[in-house]
């Protein structure tokens, strides 16, 4: 199966208040050390596979360069990053290629490096079209930007164009919304993400919420209801105009759908290079006595005694102090019982919903029996469906996706049915 590469940049203009992920704003003078690190990492791949005992595939379908914002670096730069992965790895020529853009970086010299990079896909991190709503969590960019950065792609050559939105950013109103989506819409881009503000000690906008501050202007964050309602109206305003859910947080139209995050979703093999870099492979340890403590592994390696490994993840430091100075990769196995939950929590995540064929041929019928209890109470409740041998989240499923992916989680002594 072709693999997945995941590049981090964690290099921004700005930190947005919202922003939870390992990024921050750092001086230039650290980007040069910084690719000479991943190029480094790429060129090892195949060694730290092996030592993870997990399978790698020379032949690469995906690739994705997220951050922060990669488009920060140069443009020489980034054409360091992509030889290296060609040197290693084989890259198909219909290869799905996707940078993250934050609005007004991609300079001619820019967009011109993305073109010889091979890029075909960008998304843009635009989270608002209200340039006040922008402004208030940090963002640079005005809608004006925005407009003439798709317009540039688009003459460029790069239709396939991703738009990020936030509901539930301070200052938003319902009627504030409706003009981000109108804006999103009457764009034309083939793919849109909407998120709802996440609230959560790992920002500062969070941090604010929770201790009923009114720094980062977090008393004019909209309330979960509205937040709520927000999304369920884009939903529906964004199926109206052509561009379909096919996933919680994520709508295509036919035949746009992200390829390379679609190996996440369906338990596909993926690398990652970069500060707080996350990969799955599949495992070579295949008997593997997991009894035994591993005292360099956390998770279930070395503490549950499955037997057999499905999988292997691994995932690089989270600073980038720590990554630079090559801390040590931190490794889970993934037994048949984590493989079996997350066949559940990821493919739920997706509108066409699990197979419930594939599970029990895959895991076994009693494995599946012993979750009918709670797929019967889930769809009683009206947050799943049974829709033939499909299962599948409903709308206000999605709204409660936590609460029922929780009930998924294997229970003690569920590893005897696998």
């Amino acid at each position: 199966m072709p693999l997945g590469i995941y590049i981090s940049v964690p290099f921004c203009r700005t930190k947005c208040s919202y922003c939870n992920f390992a990024s921050d704003v750092f001086s230039r003078a650290v980007f040069e050390r910084y690719v000479d690190r991943v190029c480094a990492d790429i060129a090892n791949a195949r060694q730290v596979a092996a030592e993870m005992g997990g399978q790698i595939e020379r032949e690469v379908d995906s690739i994705y360069l997220g951050g922060g914002t990669p488009t920060v670096l140069e443009p020489a730069q980034l054409q360091r990053v992509f030889d290296a992965l060609r040197a290693q790895f084989s890259v198909g020529p219909d290869a799905e290629i996707t940078v993250e853009c934050a609005p007004g970086t991609l300079s001619p010299g820019m967009l011109d490096g993305l073109l010889r990079c091979g890029v075909n896909r960008v998304s843009l991190g635009v989270q608002s079209f209200v340039d006040g709503e922008a402004a208030a969590v940090g963002r640079l960019h005005k809608r004006a930007t925005v407009l003439d950065d798709v317009a540039r792609l688009r003459a460029a050559g790069i239709t396939n164009i991703n738009v990020d939105l936030i509901a539930g950013l301070p200052h938003q109103t319902a009627e504030s919304w409706q003009a981000s989506l109108a804006e999103t819409i009457a764009t034309g881009v083939p793919h849109v993400s909407v998120y709802m503000l996440e609230v959560d000690e790992d920002s500062r906008l969070g941090r604010e919420l929770i201790a009923g501050g009114t720094r980062y202007h977090a008393h004019f964050v909209p309330d979960e209801g509205a937040t709520a309602d927000f999304y369920l109206a884009a939903c529906a305003k964004l199926e109206a105009s052509g561009v379909m859910q096919y996933e919680i947080s994520n709508f295509a139209r036919a035949g746009c759908e992200s390829r390379h995050n679609l190996k996440y979703w369906t338990r596909q093999p993926y690398f990652g290079f970069g500060v707080d870099a996350h990969s799955m492979l599949t495992s070579n340890w295949e008997g593997h006595d997991f009894s035994r403590a591993d005292p360099t592994t956390k998770g279930e390696l070395g503490f549950r005694p499955w037997g057999r490994a499905e999988a292997v993840r691994f995932s690089t430091a989270d600073s980038l102090e720590k990554y630079v100075a090559g801390a040590p990769l931190e490794k889970t196995a993934v037994s048949p019982a984590s493989a079996f939950e997350e066949s559940f929590f990821l493919g739920l995540r997706l509108n066409c919903g699990v197979d419930l064929r594939k599970i029990a041929a895959r895991f076994g019928h009693d494995a599946l029996d012993a979750v009918g209890p709670a797929i019967t109470e889930l769809a009683a409740a009206e947050l799943l469906i049974e829709d033939g041998h499909f299962l599948r989240l409903t709308p206000r499923g999605r709204l409660l996706s936590n609460e029922v992916f929780q009930r998924f989680l294997a229970p003690a002594g569920f590893s005897t049915l696998l």
